[in-house]
């Protein structure tokens, strides 16, 4: 016996060997068009843009740049400074006391219950 689901009830319902095996509510796996090009539009020339568009800020990445790759001796993690020391500083002691919470769990977790 063939089987097919039925839109109406939500169930699977008795049908015949070709209703079973074409089935409606299937799309085709290959798309009938091809999608539309990303990058697909012209770009325009920038005196026809009209005015200059402003971004949210300047460009930072020449500074950044200059900065970590000056050969002083520092680590590039912290070459930014005091909040960098604050971050590195933090993530240490955090990694380290975790360490040591994980250390003492399994430490208690090991003894024998007492009653």
């Amino acid at each position: 016996m063939y089987y097919k689901f039925s839109g109406i009830t939500q169930k699977l319902t008795g049908s015949g060997p070709a209703v079973a095996y074409n089935p409606q509510g299937l799309r085709p796996a290959v798309p009938a068009e091809p999608p539309a090009m990303v990058f697909g539009t012209p770009t325009r020339v920038l005196s026809e843009a009209g005015p200059a568009v402003d971004f949210m800020g300047v460009n930072k990445v020449p500074d950044l740049q200059r900065i970590f790759q000056t050969t002083d001796g520092v680590p590039v993690h912290l070459k930014r400074g005091y909040p960098d020391r604050l971050l590195y500083r933090t993530t240490m002691a955090l990694t380290v006391g975790g360490a040591l919470y994980c250390l003492v769990a399994l430490y208690f977790a090991a003894q024998p219950n007492r009653k």
